[in-house]
């Protein structure tokens, strides 16, 4: 449809949708990576291609206009639509190697993807992947938002839009300072536990609200006095005598190669772990693709990393 003989560029309306975001002209420009003056020169063109003012400015902020507010959800449909249309171009284009953009979390990521991602391309040599870490939350609405093509994570909110499929369970193992009193066994009982203060990390990593939800069901308490930035953090903080805590199977895995300076061990009858899934979104056309992706994850997951985790068994359907 024609607007004083014009059309919104594609550009306009991402720029449009950016500033919507943040009411902010500054802020949004720098996201997009062009001038202020620039973009607000191709707001108003925009507003003078619809007949419409956009938004309400004022010495005190910028304010979304009703005609903008009603206009904004069409606009990130039509964002949305040539993302899809891009996704289906690459995907058709055959013989040309891939690029992915993979989500995972910071507790994940640099503890898996070194032990898996040799042999996946190895194996697959056309896969290729943009590695991101971020948040589970930011995750799911970067999946949502096409930010991400796929995600590793342990997933909790599911969406209709997403499709998942479980690839590994992973241990929490229980580390302690090597001159603790329950230092040297390998099995601690869970009410030994109890009453107990455990560090965890921030409550901006997901694994902090995993670690408070084990502490409520051993009726321990995470010791908010002192928390980690990192795993890395975490571990030193244990090592220095500051306190108990629970670390990822897969980071004891790689990172903790000195028996001496603290003790790995596990709650007795009680396996306390979390289980990771890779996600997609539901109309990705590279859908296929990425359910054959799990099933090669699983496999080399199992092949390299069989005395850490436990991979998920997916009976073919």
């Amino acid at each position: 449809m024609l607007f004083n003989g014009k059309t919104p560029s594609l550009n306009q309306i991402r720029y449009f949708v950016t500033v919507a975001k943040h009411l902010n002209f500054r802020r949004a420009a720098n996201i997009l990576g062009i001038s202020q003056p620039t973009l607000t020169s191709q707001i108003s063109a925009l507003e003078n291609t619809l007949g419409l003012i956009l938004f309400e400015r004022s010495r005190s902020g910028t304010l979304l206009s009703a005609q903008g507010k009603s206009l904004l959800e069409y606009a990130e449909a039509v964002l949305q639509s040539t993302m899809q249309f891009g996704e289906m171009a690459r995907s058709l284009a055959q013989g040309e190697s891939t690029t992915y953009r993979l989500g995972i979390p910071p507790t994940l990521g640099p503890y898996l993807l070194p032990h898996i991602l040799p042999d996946i391309h190895r194996l697959r040599p056309g896969l290729k992947f943009y590695v991101r870490e971020a948040a589970p939350k930011q995750l799911l609405q970067g999946l949502l938002t096409g930010e991400f093509d796929i995600t590793l994570s342990p997933m909790s909110n599911r969406d209709s839009q997403i499709q998942v499929q479980p690839l590994f369970i992973e241990p929490l193992k229980f580390v302690l300072p090597a001159d603790h009193p329950m230092s040297g066994r390998q099995f601690i009982e869970p009410e030994e536990i109890r009453g107990q203060k455990i560090m965890a990390l921030e409550d901006r990593h997901h694994f902090h609200y995993q670690v408070q939800e084990i502490c409520t069901q051993l009726g321990a308490n995470v010791d908010r006095d002192y928390e980690g930035t990192s795993l890395d953090t975490l571990r030193q903080m244990v090592v220095m005598g500051m306190g108990m805590a629970f670390m990822p199977g897969l980071y004891v895995h790689s990172e903790l190669h000195n028996p001496e300076a603290l003790h790995v061990c596990e709650l007795a009858d009680m396996p306390v772990v979390r289980q990771h899934m890779l996600a997609w979104r539901n109309t990705s056309p590279a859908r296929a693709t990425f359910r054959e992706l799990a099933s090669l994850m699983r496999s080399v997951i199992s092949d390299r990393l069989a005395t850490a985790v436990s991979v998920t068994d997916i009976s073919p359907s």
